[in-house]
């Protein structure tokens, strides 16, 4: 009896994910869509001007687009090359001590919440940047690029090094018997082997930064203009819709714009999330 009962419950309970997933892509789409009775879908998506209060107003993504493509991209060029090192470091260098002491250190990173970070980023990291470039404001794309980065770390760090170990053993030992060195052996035998869950978590890392809000809200500047260079103030479709959704009446213009932004944010996360996925299959 209890079998059975296990056995009807787990299924209603997997199912709960579809139905979030179904709920959410409908409350996205209903909310959404009615923007494009106002706006075109190529003016909203490809407008240069985001001003939700002007008369009239003009709803144009492009500026917010940008800005999330700006700092997630400086969030992966700072988190590759360190998860990656860490990742290599952790399973193939270090030994079992270090590395039972300095995997969980690196995962603590994803626990710490986001406003932690923008505090950090906040109160650090931004001043030092303003003094290091001789910038008027240290809330720049490139100061939330580099906290983005290191908040995704603990993700690319983590699904690299799983890949890098569960290469078989017995290709690093062919490889020392033809008289390759250790790096040699790292980089031409066991990297590529470990490519595809390398690239998993390059794109789940991408996808960790293009999701977050709190923390672009608080040092990416809030400036909703055309990036010119990573350091400047840009505004990313994140933390407008955090920042404006309080403001904006609800059933109005600027209400379903803002639901439109989160159905195109959720777009590109659902197509970077089925990318891994692809990648992990191949």
């Amino acid at each position: 009896m209890r079998k059975n009962l296990i056995e009807r419950v787990l299924p209603i309970i997997a199912s709960l994910a579809w139905a979030f997933l179904f709920g959410i892509m409908l409350i996205l789409f209903t909310e959404g869509i009615p923007v494009v009775k106002s706006i075109s879908p190529l003016r909203f998506l490809f407008g240069l001007h985001w001003y939700p209060v002007h008369e009239p107003p003009e709803f144009g993504i492009l500026p917010l687009l940008l800005g999330s493509f700006m700092v997630t991209l400086g969030a992966i060029i700072v988190a590759l090359p360190l998860g990656l090192g860490c990742a290599i470091y952790l399973s193939e260098i270090a030994r079992p001590c270090i590395r039972d002491i300095t995997k969980p250190f690196i995962e603590m990173l994803a626990g710490i919440p986001s406003v932690v970070y923008g505090f950090f980023g906040l109160v650090f990291l931004a001043p030092l940047i303003q003094r290091i470039g001789h910038l008027p404001t240290g809330l720049t794309g490139g100061t939330a690029s580099i906290i983005l980065g290191i908040m995704a770390l603990p993700t690319v760090t983590s699904i690299a090094e799983d890949a890098i170990s569960s290469v078989p053993r017995n290709l690093r030992e062919a490889s020392f018997a033809l008289g390759a060195t250790r790096w040699e052996t790292i980089t031409k035998t066991v990297l590529p082997a470990a490519k595809s869950g390398i690239f998993t978590s390059a794109i789940l890392g991408v996808g960790r930064a293009i999701g977050e809000t709190m923390t672009v809200l608080m040092v990416a500047g809030g400036s909703a203009v055309i990036p010119s260079h990573f350091f400047r103030p840009v505004r990313p479709m994140t933390a407008t819709i955090a920042a404006e959704m309080g403001e904006a009446p609800m059933g109005s213009l600027h209400y379903h714009a803002l639901f439109a932004i989160g159905l195109v944010l959720f777009l590109l996360t659902l197509g970077l999330s089925l990318a891994a996925e692809w990648v992990k299959e191949k």
